[in-house]
């Protein structure tokens, strides 16, 4: 079924932080912990699936030579909706997350998704591509954090209760935390590393998959 592969997608082969590598100033500036990389992550995951389905929707009634400002239009619209429901009701992450919340407009995973997919495809299509894209940008910076955050803090963060981070102790304690991980430079260190074992992986798989083909090939050939 075409909706579940284009849903799919984005949680591995088009991963927009691992494979495509777009979206990389929130991703760096915002993971350093755990919570705060999924809340960037539901965020953009709002817009994403909100504006995909509404610019699918109306994708006819655009012309060609105003597009780009229509599309810009209806993503501000959605990062409008998201910058004042999270300051009503999450004011610490809505502080944490800063400028970042507005900048989602120029995010060019929403936009890149908004002209190259949403644009030409229909609703349903464009709901699972949205949904299946923000996801996947979601855990990546989910885990981006996560291991930011252990290493540099000896903790993880998972969630918020009334005006309280609720933070769990996953190091011993006499562990020594890696203060760099929590600074600009670790998020290039665990981005980096990220990186090269998400390759190493598609490596495995990418060979796996020749193998099969040789070996299937082998058989027609033989009988």
């Amino acid at each position: 079924m075409r909706f579940i592969s284009e849903f799919i997608k984005g949680l591995w082969r088009e991963n927009p932080i691992f494979r495509i590598v777009l979206g990389m100033c929130p991703t760096l500036a915002v993971t350093t912990s755990a919570f705060n990389g999924l809340g960037m992550g539901v965020c953009t995951t709002f817009v994403l699936a909100c504006s995909n389905v509404v610019i699918s929707a109306i994708r006819k009634l655009i012309p060609a030579r105003v597009r780009i400002p229509a599309f810009i239009v209806v993503i501000a619209t959605f990062v409008t909706i998201v910058d004042l429901t999270l300051k009503a009701v999450q004011i610490e992450l809505y502080r944490a997350l800063g400028i970042f919340i507005p900048l989602i407009v120029v995010n060019c995973i929403i936009l890149g998704r908004a002209e190259a997919f949403a644009s030409k495809n229909s609703i349903w299509l464009s709901l699972a591509d949205g949904l299946g894209m923000g996801i996947g940008f979601t855990l990546s910076l989910f885990v981006l954090g996560s291991i930011r955050e252990i290493l540099g803090n000896g903790t993880i963060t998972l969630f918020q209760y009334a005006d309280i981070l609720v933070k769990y102790k996953v190091l011993p304690g006499n562990y020594v935390p890696a203060v760099v991980m929590i600074l600009p430079p670790g998020a290039f260190l665990a981005l980096g590393a990220l990186l090269g074992l998400m390759n190493k992986i598609n490596e495995k798989i990418y060979e796996k998959e020749k193998q099969e083909e040789l070996e299937i090939f082998l058989e027609r050939e033989t009988h």
